[in-house]
């Protein structure tokens, strides 16, 4: 295959301001979904484990943004590889040239389209801290979602989100882009369940869950309520193990 031919985006001739306005509104309400999963899930797990979830879902915010930046878009979409981009945008090198996938169709800056891409690498990692909850350091959850959104999130998003994408050219009956539809649920949604599943059989069982209930009988026969419980609808039920 002859290498990618990248020409400079035109921003006179090509740039639409309606569809830069929209695409980095759209952005800004994806990037918003991050926070409001750090909350959704901090609401999910015990009282002692609220912190953990929330910081876990913010560090992602902040880890993605930077291997994005630095090496994820251009394996996404870079270049014209069926499995996998170039670095032609490595460290956001060359960011004023068209991006292959959009071609002359590109109507936004490379850099809103980097930025829109980005704010779905971010929450697809978060997904990630519902299955694996209280079951991993928050040392342990950086450099996991530092590697996976090199390794698998941008080789995915590459396969579907890109023109060239084996899996965009493989789902194409009769010319139409089958695998449209499903952008959305295979890179965010099937990507993060799979990896999630994968965490919580690694990672095994959550200690200590579930918990002892009051009054309930227990293996520790000088274990007394107020002891094992703590008060009403409290979390201080000793770990088990």
């Amino acid at each position: 295959m002859a290498a990618t031919q990248y020409v400079p985006f035109d921003s006179k001739k090509s740039l639409n301001s309606g569809d830069t306005a929209w695409v980095l509104a759209s952005a800004a309400l994806v990037l918003l979904m991050t926070p409001g999963l750090a909350f959704f899930y901090g609401g999910m797990v015990r009282a002692k484990h609220i912190l953990a979830m929330l910081i876990q879902n913010f560090a992602a915010i902040a880890v993605v943004s930077l291997t994005w930046i630095l090496i994820g878009f251009s394996l996404a979409f870079g270049g014209e590889g069926k499995f996998l981009g170039d670095l032609h945008f490595f460290g956001m090198q060359n960011v004023n040239d068209v991006v292959p996938a959009l071609g002359t169709a590109q109507t936004i800056p490379t850099l809103a389209f980097v930025a829109f891409q980005a704010t779905f690498a971010i929450i697809t990692p978060a997904l990630i801290t519902g299955a694996a909850a209280d079951r991993w350091k928050f040392g342990a959850f950086v450099a996991f979602v530092a590697v996976w959104s090199i390794v698998i999130y941008a080789p995915v998003a590459h396969w579907v989100f890109d023109g060239y994408g084996w899996l965009n050219q493989s789902m194409r009956p009769a010319g139409k882009f089958f695998a449209e539809a499903l952008r959305g649920g295979t890179v965010v949604h099937i990507n993060a369940g799979a990896a999630g599943l994968a965490m919580a059989l690694v990672l095994g069982k959550r200690r200590g869950w579930p918990r002892r209930r009051c009054g309930a009988t227990t293996s520790h026969s000088s274990c007394s309520a107020p002891a094992c419980c703590g008060s009403a609808g409290s979390d201080s039920t000793p770990d088990p193990h």
